[in-house]
């Protein structure tokens, strides 16, 4: 029955913008990660994101009326695209459970994480496909990126913008509005070469910390943290290893002694330390860190967890952080 309901779903369905491609459009099939994403030749109607990371993807390409459902959310949706958030149930704060999801009735399913589409996270992506849903994986989570082991996977290839202005492409695709894609893209690519216009950095010193006090997840080489210090033309003290989070003792960061160091400021539950505000009192009261140059010197910049990983707020990362290496007075 859900499985019929699903194709009956993928067939039919309305839409306020009358620019959107309607079910019958033809949406082509895409090479994802190693399988193929085929529609039938049907724009999806009833899709569910389940990282916010393709959810801020869907809704800047205005398919918030195309979406049932979104889910594992580490921050408030990016500024702009609020209405959206509104109008779009949460299935969950984090991982919804499998009958959740199937519950919205999707013809269409997207998550950012391999974690997120597998096992020990809501459902694998053959679990989906076996009742009819097609699912997507942001390239940025499969391509150059070794996830066989424990952790959050290690890079065997530096990450780019290119491979996240190819997702937007791709969801551009699937949906029939690849206008909005090419217009999307051009603005992120704008909005990084205005940020590092006559940027002269090649001698400060970086570290990313994304969460937990006691065993913190630092920025390896290559993942999201590696394109902002790439574009910026600075370096990641920690760009040795090619984990992408690994976890770190205080004592090798106060080693290595940044000039700055960039700090996720979550608003999640799951891990110790999850705000700026929290890393911040860490830092200037342990005796290993708060010695250390940035520490005296507050050079603290704040990002969001998801600047922090391969999305479009990747762009905002750079932005800030090239604000912030000015404002400390770093740039020659």
């Amino acid at each position: 029955m859900l499985l019929s309901g699903v194709l009956l779903l993928s067939g039919c369905g309305s839409s306020s913008d009358a620019s959107t491609p309607r079910a019958s459009d033809t949406s082509r099939p895409l090479e994802n990660c190693g399988r193929t994403v085929d529609l039938g030749g049907a724009a999806p109607e009833r899709a569910v994101s389940l990282n916010q990371g393709t959810t801020e993807i869907m809704f800047s390409l205005g398919l918030a009326d195309r979406m049932v459902g979104t889910a594992t959310w580490t921050d408030p949706v990016m500024k702009g695209l609020e209405k959206s958030d509104r109008v779009v149930e949460r299935l969950a704060e984090n991982y919804p459970s499998f009958e959740r999801v199937l519950g919205t009735e999707p013809d269409f399913v997207a998550a950012s994480f391999a974690s997120t589409l597998g096992k020990g996270g809501v459902a694998t992506r053959e679990r989906f496909e076996k009742l009819g849903v097609p699912t997507y994986l942001s390239p940025s989570d499969c391509e150059g990126k070794d996830n066989s082991g424990d952790g959050d996977g290690s890079r065997t290839g530096r990450l780019t913008m290119e491979t996240v202005y190819g997702e937007v492409r791709d969801l551009a695709d699937v949906f029939g509005v690849e206008k909005r894609g090419d217009k999307l893209v051009a603005e992120l690519k704008s909005r990084v070469e205005r940020a590092t216009k006559d940027l002269d950095v090649p001698d400060v010193t970086l570290l990313y910390w994304f969460a937990n006090a006691e065993s913190p997840y630092m920025a390896g080489c290559c993942g999201a943290p590696g394109i902002i210090t790439k574009e910026l033309g600075a370096r990641n003290v920690f760009d040795d290893t090619t984990e992408e989070w690994p976890q770190i003792s205080w004592e090798t960061v106060a080693d290595r002694d940044p000039d700055v160091l960039v700090i996720g400021d979550l608003t999640r539950k799951s891990e110790t330390a999850e705000s700026a505000a929290k890393k911040i009192e860490f830092l200037e009261s342990n005796p290993v860190t708060k010695a250390m140059d940035a520490v005296r010197n507050k050079r603290y910049v704040l990002l969001s967890g998801q600047a922090m990983n391969p999305t479009i707020r990747t762009v905002e990362g750079v932005e800030r952080v090239a604000a912030g290496l000015r404002e400390f007075g770093l740039a020659k």
